[in-house]
């Protein structure tokens, strides 16, 4: 199993969609997921579920998520998905966690979530008060610390997933130092623009300070909490450009404005000159300069992830469910306001698989010499 992330320190590069297609497209080809949504935003969890299911999962936990002392093991609560903070709540709060694990949101067979939530800036605000007892080997603080990951282990253990997705914030603050430090590999969705280039640098530059910091904590803790860690500190994955305007009458190989496709070739000098080799070195120079999966999720596909995420499936699967709901529950479509879809573009809808697939399959290429 590997845990891997998301992540780019800029904001509305379309990563939460991203991480749901590729979370539907290692399940179509056999890889048993589940996706942890950290992103406070929970535009993840969004794409998910419904926001009635998700509210009233929401409402479950009010009470305790404000004052966890009042639970009491409600193991009727526990039988029942969870949000994430929520199963971060006993170590945030410093009491004993769950005795049970409570079962995942399943999105499909073998695929499924762990929501987000909006509150989840408490735990983040814990992480920095503790944080400085890492150094001291406080048990506290390195339980706050790894406690993401020790999550994530403990559901792979149960479900035996081959891969658990983590999507972020664009932030670099101290939630995401903790997720990015403590995943196997993460890679970043990127747009062709002078912010991704800045976007990089900056990732390089706290990548080179957090391991540091890590490193100084791995030094000074016992053997046994040095297990809670990973063996070795994260690997860079790659990049991919995601959601970019399709130029055809321009003559690159990736079909974008010509502006657009230089800003993409100077992607690579970036990485290997902000992002140190210690960090990268599983991937080969050939992977290094082109995007993960070439041009197979490069161009926007404009409305359709929108339409997908308000009927809660892959855009692949939009025709059906829409033709389905049409047929069968047609308030269900006029309650949530969802326009009427042309039947013109269901093989446009249908053609997004195939292209989702081959990035799943490119930045498996890359996992499997982690």
């Amino acid at each position: 199993m590997k845990i891997i992330s998301l992540f780019n320190n800029k904001g509305g590069v379309g990563k939460s969609t991203l991480g749901y297609h590729l979370g539907h497209a290692l399940n179509e080809i056999g890889k048993k997921t589940l996706m942890v949504d950290l992103d406070p935003q929970c535009n993840l969890t969004i794409c998910g579920i419904d926001t009635e299911e998700l509210h009233k999962i929401w409402l479950e936990e009010d009470e305790f998520v404000d004052d966890f002392e009042k639970f009491n093991a409600n193991n009727e609560l526990l039988q029942k998905p969870r949000s994430i903070h929520f199963l971060l709540k006993p170590t945030e709060d410093g009491l004993s966690d769950f005795d049970i694990i409570p079962p995942p949101v399943e999105l499909a067979q073998n695929l499924h979530l762990i929501p987000g939530r909006l509150s989840i800036h408490k735990f983040e605000n814990k992480l920095a008060e503790r944080w400085s007892g890492a150094y001291q080997s406080d048990n506290l603080a390195i339980r706050t610390i790894t406690k993401i990951r020790e999550i994530c282990n403990l559901y792979s253990a149960k479900y035996n997933y081959d891969y658990i997705i983590i999507d972020t914030s664009p932030s670099l603050g101290i939630l995401n130092k903790t997720i990015i430090s403590t995943v196997d590999g993460f890679f970043i969705p990127a747009q062709p623009d002078m912010f991704s280039l800045y976007g990089i640098r900056n990732i390089g530059s706290s990548l080179n300070l957090w391991q540091r910091e890590f490193e100084t904590i791995y030094n000074l803790i016992s053997s046994d909490k040095r297990t809670k860690f990973p063996e070795k500190f994260v690997q860079f994955l790659g990049y991919t450009i995601y959601n970019a305007k399709k130029y055809s009458t321009d003559k690159n190989e990736y079909d974008l404005a010509q502006a657009h496709f230089s800003y993409v070739q100077k992607i690579p000098e970036v990485i290997k000159e902000f992002i140190k080799e210690s960090n990268r070195v599983h991937l080969s120079k050939e992977q290094i300069e082109q995007p993960i999966g070439g041009d197979a999720v490069i161009h926007s596909h404009n409305t359709f992830p929108s339409v997908a995420q308000s009927l809660n499936c892959p855009m692949w699967e939009v025709p059906d469910k829409y033709s389905n709901l049409y047929k069968n529950n047609r308030d269900w479509l006029i309650e949530r306001e969802i326009e009427p879809i042309n039947q013109g573009s269901y093989g446009r809808y249908r053609e997004t698989k195939e292209k989702y697939i081959a990035f799943a399959h490119s930045l498996i290429e890359r996992l499997n010499n982690l």
